[in-house]
């Protein structure tokens, strides 16, 4: 099987045959529901690299997942391998009302009869792409979004009324990534560093084993399990993410 092929078998998805509307919306949600947002390699002490190779790898061969740039980096590679046209964007994510820093996120604009916000790294988002350009509420199963137009140029992305991240238009390179990349790995600033976390969409919520903690949102309801031991911490990860773990992530 060809790489395109083995991505398409990863994320249960049959290969398409247009590349439009349909086929992403397709793909996304696909893609947010089988492949996990998570940390772990952080808390494991093993180095991310930011390159096509090492995060197809990752995703694909070894059924892991992975944080934005990996997640976002990865869904690139396979829409630009199907046809489509894909930007990488770079934007800061909102902290107490305030925006991070540059490149602090990755998301994705993919170009079709008007462009499209696609983003598979932001752990809860939206299940299907936005409509980059338009400025009035989009209805999505995960919340009600809006984009809204700064003063400087760039996009501020709301759901629910509550500003997630702030987008910079100007498309960027994988390569742009790799310092923030590294901080986020490495700083004690880093809010990756602060523990363990896998997370991922299941219908009607979502499931995240966060340290020794299994939470359930279903329907608005909130459950927490506390898991005992590390052979039930690395049987959640298995049973509810598809991963073997070789030990459990430090839960410091």
């Amino acid at each position: 099987m060809s790489l395109v092929a083995d991505y398409l078998a990863r994320i249960g998805a049959d290969r398409p045959l247009r590349t439009d509307e349909e086929t992403l919306r397709y793909l996304h949600a696909r893609h947010l529901a089988t492949v996990p947002f998570e940390n772990l390699d952080i808390h494991l002490g093993v180095p991310i690299e930011l390159t096509t190779d090492a995060m197809l790898d990752k995703l694909v061969k070894r059924r892991r997942g992975g944080f934005c740039y990996e997640l976002n980096g990865s869904f690139a590679h396979l829409l630009t391998e199907l046809g489509f046209r894909v930007e990488m964007l770079s934007a800061g994510v909102f902290q107490a009302g305030v925006p991070g820093p540059p490149f602090d996120h990755m998301a994705l604009v993919v170009h079709l009869d008007e462009p499209w916000l696609a983003d598979v790294g932001f752990g809860r988002h939206s299940t299907f792409p936005l409509r980059l350009s338009s400025r009035a509420p989009q209805e999505d199963p995960d919340g009600t979004f809006l984009l809204r137009s700064t003063e400087d140029g760039d996009l501020d992305v709301l759901r629910d009324g509550t500003p997630e991240y702030r987008l910079d238009p100007r498309p960027r390179r994988l390569t742009d990534f790799v310092p923030t990349c590294w901080y986020q790995q490495t700083s004690p600033d880093s809010g990756f560093r602060r523990g363990p976390t896998c997370s991922i969409a299941v219908p009607g919520g979502r499931i995240t084993l966060a340290g020794d903690r299994l939470i359930r949102t279903m329907g608005g309801a909130r459950t927490e399990e506390v898991l005992h031991s590390e052979a039930e911490i690395l049987a959640a990860y298995h049973e509810h993410f598809g991963f073997e773990l070789p030990r459990v992530p430090s839960l410091s």
